[in-house]
Protein backbone atom coordinates (compact mmCIF):
# COMPACT_ATOMS: atom_id res chain seq x y z
CA UNK A 1 0.00 0.00 0.00
CA UNK A 2 1.29 3.46 -0.89
CA UNK A 3 0.60 6.76 0.84
CA UNK A 4 0.98 10.20 -0.72
CA UNK A 5 2.68 13.20 0.87
CA UNK A 6 -0.66 14.89 1.43
CA UNK A 7 -2.19 11.75 2.95
CA UNK A 8 0.83 11.55 5.23
CA UNK A 9 0.21 15.15 6.27
CA UNK A 10 -3.44 14.45 7.04
CA UNK A 11 -2.58 11.30 9.01
CA UNK A 12 -0.21 13.35 11.15
CA UNK A 13 -2.76 16.10 11.72
CA UNK A 14 -5.46 13.59 12.67
CA UNK A 15 -3.32 11.96 15.33
CA UNK A 16 -2.11 15.30 16.62
CA UNK A 17 -5.74 16.48 17.01
CA UNK A 18 -5.22 19.26 14.46
CA UNK A 19 -8.06 18.43 12.07
CA UNK A 20 -10.57 19.40 14.74
CA UNK A 21 -10.44 20.26 18.41
CA UNK A 22 -11.38 17.25 20.50
CA UNK A 23 -13.53 17.30 23.70
CA UNK A 24 -10.84 15.88 25.99
CA UNK A 25 -9.37 16.98 29.29
CA UNK A 26 -5.72 17.97 29.55
CA UNK A 27 -4.46 14.61 30.81
CA UNK A 28 -6.18 12.61 28.06
CA UNK A 29 -5.11 15.21 25.49
CA UNK A 30 -1.46 14.77 26.42
CA UNK A 31 -1.84 11.00 26.30
CA UNK A 32 -3.36 11.17 22.82
CA UNK A 33 -0.65 13.37 21.30
CA UNK A 34 2.11 11.40 23.12
CA UNK A 35 4.63 14.18 23.81
CA UNK A 36 4.56 17.98 23.87
CA UNK A 37 7.75 19.98 23.49
CA UNK A 38 8.17 21.97 26.69
CA UNK A 39 11.39 24.01 26.47
CA UNK A 40 9.30 27.16 26.75
CA UNK A 41 6.85 26.92 29.68
CA UNK A 42 3.86 28.31 27.76
CA UNK A 43 4.18 25.95 24.80
CA UNK A 44 2.40 22.85 26.19
CA UNK A 45 -0.55 25.09 27.09
CA UNK A 46 -0.72 26.64 23.62
CA UNK A 47 -0.28 23.21 22.06
CA UNK A 48 -3.35 21.93 23.90
CA UNK A 49 -5.30 25.13 23.18
CA UNK A 50 -4.83 24.29 19.50
CA UNK A 51 -5.99 20.71 19.96
CA UNK A 52 -8.72 20.55 22.63
CA UNK A 53 -12.23 21.97 22.61
CA UNK A 54 -12.87 24.49 25.40
CA UNK A 55 -9.39 23.89 26.81
CA UNK A 56 -9.05 25.16 30.38
CA UNK A 57 -5.40 25.84 31.26
CA UNK A 58 -6.21 25.26 34.92
CA UNK A 59 -6.67 21.60 34.00
CA UNK A 60 -3.06 21.36 32.86
CA UNK A 61 -1.93 23.27 35.96
CA UNK A 62 -3.64 20.61 38.07
CA UNK A 63 -2.22 17.77 35.95
CA UNK A 64 1.32 19.05 36.52
CA UNK A 65 0.75 19.64 40.22
CA UNK A 66 -0.76 16.18 40.67
CA UNK A 67 1.94 14.46 38.55
CA UNK A 68 -0.63 13.12 36.08
CA UNK A 69 1.41 14.93 33.41
CA UNK A 70 5.14 15.36 33.99
CA UNK A 71 7.89 17.48 32.48
CA UNK A 72 11.36 16.00 31.98
CA UNK A 73 14.32 15.69 29.64
CA UNK A 74 13.37 12.92 27.24
CA UNK A 75 13.32 12.55 23.47
CA UNK A 76 16.03 14.42 21.55
CA UNK A 77 17.42 15.38 24.98
CA UNK A 78 14.89 18.20 25.21
CA UNK A 79 12.15 18.97 27.67
CA UNK A 80 8.83 17.27 27.01
CA UNK A 81 5.49 17.11 28.80
CA UNK A 82 4.19 13.54 28.76
CA UNK A 83 1.55 11.42 30.48
CA UNK A 84 2.98 10.10 33.76
CA UNK A 85 2.42 6.51 32.65
CA UNK A 86 4.66 7.09 29.62
CA UNK A 87 7.55 8.71 31.46
CA UNK A 88 9.30 5.61 32.82
CA UNK A 89 9.05 3.76 29.51
CA UNK A 90 10.35 6.70 27.51
CA UNK A 91 13.18 7.29 30.00
CA UNK A 92 14.22 3.63 29.89
CA UNK A 93 14.29 3.71 26.10
CA UNK A 94 16.40 6.87 26.19
CA UNK A 95 18.82 5.72 28.91
CA UNK A 96 21.76 4.71 26.64
CA UNK A 97 21.53 8.00 24.74
CA UNK A 98 21.30 10.13 27.89
CA UNK A 99 24.17 8.27 29.51
CA UNK A 100 26.44 8.70 26.49
CA UNK A 101 25.60 12.36 25.96
CA UNK A 102 25.57 13.58 29.56
CA UNK A 103 28.41 11.57 31.09
CA UNK A 104 30.97 12.35 28.41
CA UNK A 105 34.01 14.67 28.43
CA UNK A 106 32.20 17.70 29.83
CA UNK A 107 31.11 15.62 32.82
CA UNK A 108 34.39 13.78 33.35
CA UNK A 109 36.29 17.09 33.20
CA UNK A 110 34.83 17.73 36.65
CA UNK A 111 36.92 14.86 37.98
CA UNK A 112 34.12 12.30 38.06
CA UNK A 113 33.54 9.13 36.08
CA UNK A 114 30.32 7.69 34.66
CA UNK A 115 30.47 5.08 37.43
CA UNK A 116 30.61 7.88 40.01
CA UNK A 117 27.43 9.33 38.51
CA UNK A 118 25.62 6.01 38.73
CA UNK A 119 26.52 5.75 42.42
CA UNK A 120 25.23 9.26 43.09
CA UNK A 121 21.83 8.76 41.40
CA UNK A 122 20.02 6.88 44.23
CA UNK A 123 21.03 9.46 46.80
CA UNK A 124 20.04 12.37 44.58
CA UNK A 125 16.63 10.81 43.92
CA UNK A 126 16.14 10.37 47.66
CA UNK A 127 17.17 13.99 48.25
CA UNK A 128 14.68 15.09 45.57
CA UNK A 129 11.77 13.41 47.32
CA UNK A 130 10.45 16.96 47.59
CA UNK A 131 11.13 19.86 45.17
CA UNK A 132 14.74 21.04 45.20
CA UNK A 133 16.24 24.11 43.56
CA UNK A 134 19.39 24.04 41.47
CA UNK A 135 21.28 25.69 44.34
CA UNK A 136 20.12 23.00 46.77
CA UNK A 137 21.15 20.21 44.38
CA UNK A 138 24.55 21.77 43.78
CA UNK A 139 25.09 22.10 47.54
CA UNK A 140 24.08 18.45 48.02
CA UNK A 141 26.57 17.43 45.34
CA UNK A 142 29.32 19.60 46.77
CA UNK A 143 28.91 18.09 50.24
CA UNK A 144 29.50 14.61 48.83
CA UNK A 145 32.34 15.38 46.49
CA UNK A 146 34.27 18.15 48.19
CA UNK A 147 37.64 18.65 46.52
CA UNK A 148 36.89 15.86 44.02
CA UNK A 149 34.36 18.12 42.36
CA UNK A 150 36.98 19.93 40.30
CA UNK A 151 35.16 22.45 38.07
CA UNK A 152 32.14 24.32 39.45
CA UNK A 153 29.03 22.07 39.41
CA UNK A 154 27.26 24.02 36.70
CA UNK A 155 30.26 23.52 34.38
CA UNK A 156 30.36 19.76 34.51
CA UNK A 157 29.22 17.56 37.36
CA UNK A 158 25.77 19.02 38.00
CA UNK A 159 25.21 19.73 34.29
CA UNK A 160 25.57 16.02 33.52
CA UNK A 161 24.00 14.62 36.66
CA UNK A 162 20.79 16.67 36.53
CA UNK A 163 19.82 15.10 33.21
CA UNK A 164 21.35 11.67 33.70
CA UNK A 165 19.34 11.31 36.91
CA UNK A 166 15.67 10.73 35.95
CA UNK A 167 14.48 13.90 37.66
CA UNK A 168 11.23 15.64 36.82
CA UNK A 169 10.82 19.39 36.73
CA UNK A 170 8.73 20.41 39.72
CA UNK A 171 5.97 23.00 39.17
CA UNK A 172 7.16 26.33 40.52
CA UNK A 173 5.50 29.54 39.35
CA UNK A 174 2.51 30.87 37.39
CA UNK A 175 1.41 31.61 34.75
CA UNK A 176 2.57 28.38 33.06
CA UNK A 177 3.42 26.13 36.06
CA UNK A 178 7.18 26.31 35.35
CA UNK A 179 9.51 29.28 35.47
CA UNK A 180 12.84 29.68 33.72
CA UNK A 181 14.69 28.66 36.91
CA UNK A 182 13.77 25.01 37.38
CA UNK A 183 13.31 22.99 40.51
CA UNK A 184 13.58 19.22 40.49
CA UNK A 185 11.70 16.31 42.04
CA UNK A 186 12.02 12.53 41.82
CA UNK A 187 9.37 10.63 39.85
CA UNK A 188 6.76 8.84 41.93
CA UNK A 189 7.22 5.68 39.88
CA UNK A 190 10.78 5.17 41.15
CA UNK A 191 13.98 4.95 39.09
CA UNK A 192 13.73 3.46 35.59
CA UNK A 193 15.45 0.21 34.69
CA UNK A 194 18.83 0.69 33.02
CA UNK A 195 19.79 -2.75 31.70
CA UNK A 196 20.06 -3.35 27.96
CA UNK A 197 17.07 -5.71 27.81
CA UNK A 198 14.82 -3.18 29.53
CA UNK A 199 16.02 -0.41 27.22
CA UNK A 200 15.26 -2.50 24.12
CA UNK A 201 11.80 -3.47 25.39
CA UNK A 202 11.02 0.12 26.31
CA UNK A 203 12.17 1.36 22.91
CA UNK A 204 9.66 -0.99 21.29
CA UNK A 205 6.96 0.44 23.55
CA UNK A 206 8.07 3.97 22.68
CA UNK A 207 7.83 3.14 18.97
CA UNK A 208 4.23 1.98 19.38
CA UNK A 209 3.35 5.17 21.28
CA UNK A 210 5.17 7.28 18.70
CA UNK A 211 3.27 5.74 15.82
CA UNK A 212 -0.02 6.28 17.64
CA UNK A 213 0.65 10.01 17.82
CA UNK A 214 2.86 10.70 14.82
CA UNK A 215 2.64 7.79 12.37
CA UNK A 216 3.05 6.56 9.75
CA UNK A 217 6.82 6.88 10.09
CA UNK A 218 10.12 5.51 8.87
CA UNK A 219 13.03 4.10 10.83
CA UNK A 220 14.76 7.44 10.27
CA UNK A 221 11.76 9.24 11.77
CA UNK A 222 11.82 7.00 14.85
CA UNK A 223 15.55 7.63 15.26
CA UNK A 224 15.04 11.39 14.92
CA UNK A 225 12.18 11.49 17.42
CA UNK A 226 13.98 9.50 20.10
CA UNK A 227 17.50 10.55 19.09
CA UNK A 228 18.61 6.93 19.05
CA UNK A 229 20.91 5.36 16.44
CA UNK A 230 19.07 4.24 13.33
CA UNK A 231 20.29 0.72 13.95
CA UNK A 232 18.32 0.67 17.23
CA UNK A 233 15.25 2.11 15.51
CA UNK A 234 15.43 -0.49 12.73
CA UNK A 235 15.87 -3.31 15.27
CA UNK A 236 12.84 -2.17 17.25
CA UNK A 237 10.70 -1.97 14.11
CA UNK A 238 11.91 -5.40 13.00
CA UNK A 239 10.99 -6.87 16.38
CA UNK A 240 7.52 -5.31 16.02
CA UNK A 241 7.15 -6.40 12.41
CA UNK A 242 4.15 -8.67 12.92
CA UNK A 243 2.28 -5.96 14.82
CA UNK A 244 2.68 -3.19 12.25
CA UNK A 245 1.40 -2.26 8.81
CA UNK A 246 4.06 -1.53 6.21
CA UNK A 247 3.48 1.24 3.68
CA UNK A 248 5.36 2.77 0.78
CA UNK A 249 5.96 6.46 1.32
CA UNK A 250 5.89 9.34 -1.22
CA UNK A 251 9.54 8.79 -2.14
CA UNK A 252 9.35 5.00 -2.09
CA UNK A 253 10.58 4.78 1.49
CA UNK A 254 9.41 2.15 3.94
CA UNK A 255 6.90 3.48 6.46
CA UNK A 256 5.42 1.69 9.47
CA UNK A 257 2.09 2.19 11.18
CA UNK A 258 -0.39 0.76 13.65
CA UNK A 259 -3.17 -1.30 12.09
CA UNK A 260 -6.43 0.63 12.14
CA UNK A 261 -4.79 3.98 12.90
CA UNK A 262 -6.47 6.96 11.19
CA UNK A 263 -5.26 7.81 7.69
CA UNK A 264 -7.66 10.43 6.37
CA UNK A 265 -8.19 11.17 2.71
CA UNK A 266 -5.91 13.79 1.16
CA UNK A 267 -8.90 16.08 0.58
CA UNK A 268 -9.80 16.24 4.30
CA UNK A 269 -10.02 19.93 5.29
CA UNK A 270 -7.39 21.20 7.74
CA UNK A 271 -8.40 24.36 9.65
CA UNK A 272 -5.93 27.20 10.28
CA UNK A 273 -4.03 27.15 13.54
CA UNK A 274 -1.63 29.43 15.44
CA UNK A 275 0.94 26.91 16.65
CA UNK A 276 3.14 27.10 19.74
CA UNK A 277 6.90 27.55 19.68
CA UNK A 278 8.70 24.23 19.27
CA UNK A 279 5.44 22.44 18.51
CA UNK A 280 6.14 18.71 18.29
CA UNK A 281 4.38 18.35 14.95
CA UNK A 282 7.23 20.30 13.33
CA UNK A 283 10.07 18.36 14.93
CA UNK A 284 9.14 14.70 15.33
CA UNK A 285 10.43 13.51 11.94
CA UNK A 286 13.63 13.13 9.96
CA UNK A 287 11.72 14.59 7.01
CA UNK A 288 9.97 17.58 8.49
CA UNK A 289 8.51 18.45 5.11
CA UNK A 290 5.30 16.59 5.94
CA UNK A 291 4.22 19.78 7.80
CA UNK A 292 7.05 22.31 7.37
CA UNK A 293 7.87 23.08 3.70
CA UNK A 294 11.65 22.86 3.12
CA UNK A 295 11.76 26.41 1.75
CA UNK A 296 10.64 27.77 5.13
CA UNK A 297 12.64 25.52 7.43
CA UNK A 298 15.55 27.91 8.06
CA UNK A 299 13.18 30.78 8.70
CA UNK A 300 11.14 28.86 11.27
CA UNK A 301 13.94 26.81 12.88
CA UNK A 302 16.69 29.27 13.73
CA UNK A 303 20.37 28.41 13.84
CA UNK A 304 20.42 28.42 17.65
CA UNK A 305 17.53 25.93 17.82
CA UNK A 306 14.66 28.36 18.47
CA UNK A 307 11.51 27.21 16.65
CA UNK A 308 9.17 30.13 16.05
CA UNK A 309 5.38 30.08 16.58
CA UNK A 310 3.85 29.32 13.20
CA UNK A 311 0.74 29.78 11.11
CA UNK A 312 -0.64 26.45 9.96
CA UNK A 313 -2.68 26.82 6.76
CA UNK A 314 -4.21 23.81 4.99
CA UNK A 315 -2.03 21.62 7.17
CA UNK A 316 1.30 23.24 6.33
CA UNK A 317 3.40 26.02 7.83
CA UNK A 318 2.67 29.25 5.96
CA UNK A 319 4.13 31.91 8.25
CA UNK A 320 4.81 32.96 11.83
CA UNK A 321 3.00 34.98 14.49
CA UNK A 322 3.61 37.01 17.63
CA UNK A 323 1.41 38.92 20.08
CA UNK A 324 1.51 42.73 19.80
CA UNK A 325 -0.58 45.58 21.16
CA UNK A 326 -4.07 45.16 19.77
CA UNK A 327 -3.89 41.51 18.75
CA UNK A 328 -1.73 39.02 16.89
CA UNK A 329 0.74 40.02 14.20
CA UNK A 330 0.73 37.36 11.49
CA UNK A 331 3.54 37.23 8.91
CA UNK A 332 2.72 35.06 5.88
CA UNK A 333 5.51 33.62 3.73
CA UNK A 334 3.31 33.48 0.63
CA UNK A 335 -0.01 35.05 -0.46
CA UNK A 336 -3.04 33.71 1.39
CA UNK A 337 -6.66 33.83 0.22
CA UNK A 338 -8.92 36.24 2.07
CA UNK A 339 -10.97 33.41 3.56
CA UNK A 340 -7.77 32.01 5.11
CA UNK A 341 -7.02 35.39 6.69
CA UNK A 342 -10.55 35.39 8.07
CA UNK A 343 -10.01 31.96 9.61
CA UNK A 344 -6.71 33.07 11.14
CA UNK A 345 -8.46 36.16 12.53
CA UNK A 346 -10.98 33.94 14.34
CA UNK A 347 -8.11 31.94 15.85
CA UNK A 348 -6.30 35.15 16.82
CA UNK A 349 -9.30 36.50 18.72
CA UNK A 350 -9.56 33.26 20.61
CA UNK A 351 -5.83 33.19 21.34
CA UNK A 352 -5.78 36.76 22.65
CA UNK A 353 -8.61 35.86 25.01
CA UNK A 354 -6.78 32.72 26.10
CA UNK A 355 -3.58 34.65 26.84
CA UNK A 356 -5.26 37.59 28.56
CA UNK A 357 -5.39 36.04 32.01
CA UNK A 358 -1.94 34.46 31.80
CA UNK A 359 0.66 36.18 29.62
CA UNK A 360 -0.66 38.52 26.91
CA UNK A 361 2.84 39.04 25.47
CA UNK A 362 3.87 35.39 25.45
CA UNK A 363 7.19 34.67 23.68
CA UNK A 364 8.17 38.35 23.95
CA UNK A 365 11.79 37.39 24.66
CA UNK A 366 12.01 35.95 21.13
CA UNK A 367 10.76 39.09 19.35
CA UNK A 368 14.22 39.87 17.98
CA UNK A 369 13.70 37.24 15.27
CA UNK A 370 11.05 39.34 13.57
CA UNK A 371 13.62 41.88 12.37
CA UNK A 372 15.36 39.03 10.54
CA UNK A 373 12.41 37.65 8.61
CA UNK A 374 12.51 37.65 4.80
CA UNK A 375 9.93 39.56 2.75
CA UNK A 376 6.57 38.63 4.22
CA UNK A 377 2.97 39.84 4.19
CA UNK A 378 2.13 41.17 7.63
CA UNK A 379 -1.34 41.69 9.06
CA UNK A 380 -2.55 42.66 12.49
CA UNK A 381 -5.29 40.25 13.50
CA UNK A 382 -7.32 42.14 16.14
CA UNK A 383 -7.83 40.60 19.50
CA UNK A 384 -11.22 42.19 20.19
Amino acid sequence: MTITARELNRSTLARQLLLRREPLDAVEGVRRVVALQAQQPASPYLALWNRLADFDPAGLDAAFTGHAVVKATLMRLTLHAVHAEDHAVFREAMHPVIRASRLGPRFTASGLTAEDAEKLVPGLLEFAGRPRTTAECEAWLGERLGERLGAPPEQGAWWGLRQFTPLLHAPTTPPWSFGHRPSYIAPRTGPPRTDAEASAASLRALVLRYLSGFGPASAADVAQFAMVPRSRARAALADLGGELDRLEGPEGEDLFDLPGAPRPDATTPAPPRLMAMWDSVLLAYADRGRVLPPAYRRVVIRANGDVLPTLLVDGYVAGVWRPVDGGIEAAAFHPLPEEVWEGLAVEARSLVGFLAGREPEVYRRYAHWWSRLPDVTVRLLPGG
